[in-house]
């Protein structure tokens, strides 16, 4: 089965939506015909993205203004959600922080647990029984390559995309047969048009251009494999190393090389 198709009900929902390969996520959902509920704490963002793809593809796009690490705002989204018929769930916000974690801020560190991780468990809940009931849908969770292995500097990221990794592989496997298709995103570094932003908020400078892979690129390929049910996409050469390795070397290699290089990035 493919993606259900887009009707002037149904909604593609995407996360993280005001920046990034949220943005591209939305775009190419509008441009296959899918309306849109846009989530991001940036209203002002979202209502210009609204606008922009409405005019270009002539569909729906609403806009909900939520941070989603508030477990309050949270579930005024997700009592909306159980309610509305939803095609596609993009689990795509996630935020980073870097440094020795004795030295980070205690509340931020669980406010990017509870938006990495619980919140995409979360809305994952809120629709799955009605693409389980309607035996359609698709579920994009944006993971990390980050989440492929312990990383000093990184810990709270890191460990929040090895739940995001690994509950969306587990939940794959539940859903075989139901009709709903359920892929994980892992990347890398990925280029958007703000050079300010990246997948993990890192000086891009420090990354040689040929690693890079745009945030259309990423989008692009990300929906093609939703509807196509892969189980994985990891686009770019960094992705794809991260994960060989995380797969494959042992972790008491893995830790301090990964620890050296994000300690270098997050300077």
């Amino acid at each position: 089965m493919s993606l259900p198709s887009p009707t002037t009900v149904n909604r593609a929902v995407v996360t993280g939506a005001s920046s990034g390969i949220g943005t591209a996520l939305a775009a190419e959902l509008a441009g296959r015909g899918y309306s849109l509920i846009l989530v991001a704490r940036r209203g002002e963002l979202l209502t210009e993205l609204a606008q922009r793809l409405s005019l270009a593809h002539g569909i729906t796009a609403e806009v909900r203004a939520i941070d989603l690490s508030d477990r309050d705002r949270r579930a005024e989204l997700t009592a909306e959600l159980a309610e509305r018929e939803i095609a596609v769930l993009c689990n795509n916000a996630g935020v980073a922080t870097f440094g020795p974690l004795a030295a980070l801020d205690a509340d931020q560190e669980r406010a990017v647990l509870e938006l990495n991780a619980v919140a995409v468990q979360d809305l994952t809940l809120t629709v799955l029984p009605g693409m389980l009931t309607r035996r359609a849908g698709g579920i994009l969770v944006t993971g990390s390559a980050a989440g492929n292995m312990p990383i000093p500097h990184n810990a709270t990221y890191a460990a929040s995309k090895a739940f995001a990794n690994t509950f969306t592989e587990a939940l794959r496997g539940e859903l075989r047969g139901s009709g709903v298709h359920v892929t994980l995103l892992a990347p890398g570094p990925v280029r958007t048009d703000n050079p300010e932003q990246t997948e993990a908020f890192v000086d891009s400078r420090k990354i040689p251009e040929f690693l890079w892979v745009s945030a259309a690129a990423t989008a692009k390929m990300s929906i093609d494999a939703l509807a196509r049910n892969k189980m994985r996409v990891v686009p770019g050469l960094i992705s794809k190393g991260m994960s060989v390795a995380g797969q494959y070397a042992p972790r008491a290699v893995t830790a301090p090389v990964a620890g050296a290089l994000y300690r270098r990035l997050g300077s």
